[in-house]
């Protein structure tokens, strides 16, 4: 199997979306990771956007970090990172890498508005990545 590194900042949102849909629709082809350079708690909304729009609970998956896995000596076909480059923000590299892809989306932890406009921006973007994950699977399954 393919092993799939997704990385971003924080490893509480996109790179959560991310490993959640390609374990829930591609887990029998990719070995799926994620982790951040600065880990935080998981977003509460990302939580609930993937509870009511795909069934899954995240609540309890681990934030992990790319310097843990870099010292842990883990090997990835493939690290994709999903941090806002239209923002600037700087992912992670992880060295020894076969294939590294970037992926932008904006980051659901600089949302602001009422529950409900913050519930849609993310939404918006669990919708993207679940555009790029399929993208991206159904190239790499071939």
């Amino acid at each position: 199997m393919k092993k799939v590194l997704f990385v971003c900042i924080h490893n509480s949102a996109r790179s959560q979306i991310a490993e959640a849909l390609l374990k829930k629709y591609y887990g029998d082809t990719f070995t799926v990771s994620s982790a951040g350079f600065e880990p935080a708690s998981l977003n509460p909304t990302v939580i609930e956007v993937l509870k009511n729009e795909e069934g899954l609970d995240i609540s309890s998956n681990s934030v992990d970090s790319v310097f843990d896995f870099f010292k842990q000596g883990k090997a990835f076909n493939y690290v994709i990172t999903v941090c806002d480059e239209t923002k600037a923000q700087k992912c992670p590299l992880f060295p020894g890498v076969n294939h590294k892809i970037n992926w932008s989306f904006e980051d659901p932890n600089s949302f602001k508005g009422s529950k409900e406009e913050v519930y849609n921006k993310v939404k918006k973007v669990y919708l993207d990545i679940k555009n790029e994950i399929i993208k991206f699977a159904e190239i790499e399954r071939i």
